[in-house]
Order: C-alpha cells, then structure tokens, then sequence
C-alpha cells in the first residue's frame, strides 16, 4: 500500500482545512488508517483513526469535536476535515495504515507510531495567530 497526503496549507485560527490521502494497492479496504502529526521539534503524535470497513472512528482529545476522519474505500480515500484549526494544530501531517484496528492505533506511542506497516508522505498544516 503507497500513501499520499494531500490538502495541506496555511490558515488563520479558526479556519477550516480538509485533507485528502490517496492509496494505492488492492488490499487497502484491510487496514485500519489513521492520521498523525509531527510538529517541529516535538515527536509524532496521533490525530484520528478509521477503521478498515469505516464503521468506527477515534480522535485524540485535542482534536475531539473539531476533526472528523472518513474513507471511501471504493476511492482508496481518507479524508480528515479540521475545523476551528488552532497555532498548535501546525503539524506535518501523515496518514498511515496499518493491520490493526482504529482503537490501536489511537493507543500508539511514538516508538510504535514509527513501526506502522505503511506511512506516506506528509502535507504540512500552518496556523497562524
């Protein structure tokens, strides 16, 4: 499975960001996916999880109540709506598979977050003040 980020950009706080990844490979619809940040300096941390049939969903606290996850498998898509976006929410922005389940993945340490099956290339998300 191959991963791209897409939808990245700068925003004011308070805006709205919507980001796209695009898979590729026949057995994408058998990962959970989910999508993690890593801002300068700091070590990567989860954001949000789906799972593979798309019928569960996990946010970290942070970002509760102003991200939702979501995936078309027929589309090999995940997306991550960000809304109210804040300073801290500046990040590069992965989406990530792996063969477990979105509860999982929202459990991952940094040290596990860098053993996932399939990571793909970051979209950076600037929030200015």
């Amino acid at each position: 499975v191959q991963l791209q980020a897409s939808g990245g950009g700068e925003v004011q706080a308070g805006g709205s960001l919507r980001l796209n990844c695009q898979a590729s490979g026949r057995t994408f619809s058998q990962y959970a996916v989910g999508w993690f940040r890593q801002a300068p300096g700091k070590e990567p941390e989860f954001v949000a999880s789906t799972s593979w049939l798309g019928s569960s969903a996990e946010y970290a606290d942070s970002v509760k109540g102003r991200f939702t996850i979501s995936r078309d498998n027929a589309k090999n898509t995940v997306q991550l709506e960000m809304n109210s976006l804040r300073p801290e929410d500046t990040a590069v922005y992965h989406c990530a598979a792996d063969g477990t389940t979105a509860q999982d993945m929202a459990t991952y340490t940094p040290e596990r977050i860098r053993k996932i099956d399939y990571w793909g290339k970051g979209t950076q998300v600037t929030v200015s003040s």
